[in-house]
């Protein structure tokens, strides 16, 4: 039951994050687009709470533009404070996410050991993408 509440409460806050972003930091050297709260990880006694943030960027401008989310970590405090009722408001720790990053790269590489023939495209993949194969399952009117 405690491990469902944390999820629960992991949830939450990175929901809440991200409704926030857009209000609390509204810097023109700061691009909101670019963030994503991947994951909100709370500790069992909600004191700290490990954001993982992915940021679609190249690595000095990901640690510049996590910098500027540590200064906002008060003000996104607050707002949880405010928006979600806790016994405790965690501590903030916000971290880089490189898994999507790692995730696309490995994707470029399979597309690449495709198009040099090294290995079969995925049928499946192709009919995903196409408008016919959405239909297919629908008979004719």
């Amino acid at each position: 039951m405690k491990a469902d509440r944390i999820t629960r409460v992991n949830e939450l806050i990175r929901r809440e994050l991200g409704l926030q972003l857009y209000r609390l930091v509204s810097r023109p050297d700061f691009d909101p687009a670019a963030v994503t709260f991947t994951h909100a990880l709370t500790s069992v006694d909600l004191r700290t709470c490990r954001v993982l943030v992915s940021i679609r960027a190249e690595l000095p401008e990901q640690e510049r533009m996590l910098g500027i989310l540590k200064h906002y970590r008060i003000d996104f405090q607050d707002a949880i404070h405010r928006n979600i009722v806790l016994r405790y408001t965690p501590q903030l720790h916000f971290v880089l996410d490189h898994s999507v990053a790692e995730g696309d790269h490995v994707l470029q590489i399979l597309h690449n050991m495709e198009s040099a023939g090294e290995i079969e495209p995925d049928p499946g993949a192709a009919a995903a993408g196409s408008a016919d194969a959405a239909d297919a399952d629908v008979p004719p009117a």
